[in-house]
This record gives structure tokens, C-alpha cells and sequence, in this order.
């Protein structure tokens, strides 16, 4: 099995904000889904109101972040999954629920994860 990241960003998801409590349901479903199915591992969206920080190696904190993830946003999902077609088939049923496209990226074989 591997896991894989099914992901998006925040202002990937546009559509009316009366539809917001559907999408919401719509989202949770598809989670009980792979909680049913057992392959969820873990879902939520970034809080975009808390400012990241850096940690360095002796514990120092600073404020910003890496660059290359300064817009890192939106929600994610990982799911525990056979096959890259398994996959794809689970961010299809994500990107129906959110109403948005789905980036999928597989993680690395962990022997320890």
C-alpha cells in the first residue's frame, strides 16, 4: 500500500456561498467513505488565520516560511491506497464533493511510516 497526498488550494474552491453547507456535507461524506473503506488516514485544511513558523535545529522559531511554500493553503487528504488508479478514483470523488480539482502526489516507501 502506499499513501497518497490529495490536495488543493484554498482558491481552487469557488462556487455561490449559499452552496457552502453542501459542499461541507458533500466533503464529510467522502471522508466517512474512506474511513468505511480504510484507507483514510488523515484530512483537513490548512488554518489559514494561524502565521507559519520555522524551527530550526537548536530550536530557534522565526516567523515566514520557505518560499516555495509561502501559498501553502487549502485542504488536504491522505489516503492509504493499493494503486495509483485507486487514487485517482478517490481525488475524482474529492473534486465532485469540493467542487474543484484535486492534485494527487504518492509519498514515498517508509519502512517506519
Amino acid at each position: 500500500m502506499t499513501k497518497y497526498l490529495i490536495s488543493f488550494p484554498s482558491a481552487a474552491m469557488v462556487f455561490p456561498d449559499e452552496d457552502l453547507q453542501a459542499v461541507s456535507d458533500a466533503a464529510h461524506a467522502v471522508v466517512r467513505e474512506a474511513r468505511d473503506a480504510g484507507v483514510w488516514v488523515f484530512s483537513g485544511g490548512i488554518d489559514e488565520s494561524v502565521a507559519p513558523v520555522m524551527v530550526d535545529g537548536d530550536g530557534t522559531v522565526t516567523e515566514g516560511t520557505y518560499t516555495q511554500t509561502k501559498q501553502l493553503e487549502g485542504g488536504y487528504t491522505v489516503l492509504d491506497l493499493p494503486s495509483r488508479e485507486a487514487a485517482l478514483g478517490w481525488a475524482a470523488r474529492i473534486a465532485a464533493a469540493c467542487r474543484c480539482a484535486q492534485e494527487v502526489r504518492a509519498f514515498q516507501y517508509d519502512p517506519a511510516g
